[in-house]
């Protein structure tokens, strides 16, 4: 993986971080520690070729599910 692959990566996470803080209220610290917690950050990771095709908003509510299955409780 090249740098430039990175950075879009990294990019992505944080951009979906800051939707997910914004749509539930939360400050990006708490989002990025719930994501952490509940495997969402793992899931943009593993799934970034998909789910960056989407909209954020759609994988806002993707790290919805993802995270309630892990036993997340905001949705």
């Amino acid at each position: 993986m090249d740098k430039k692959e990175i950075f879009d990566k990294i990019e992505y996470v944080v951009t979906c971080v800051g939707a997910f803080a914004e749509r539930f209220g939360l400050t990006n610290m708490q989002a990025y520690a719930y994501l952490r917690r509940f495997t969402g950050i793992d899931f943009l990771l593993d799934c970034y070729e998909a789910e960056h095709t989407l909209s954020i908003e759609d994988a806002v509510s993707d790290l919805c599910i993802i995270c309630k299955r892990e036993g997340g409780r905001i949705q």
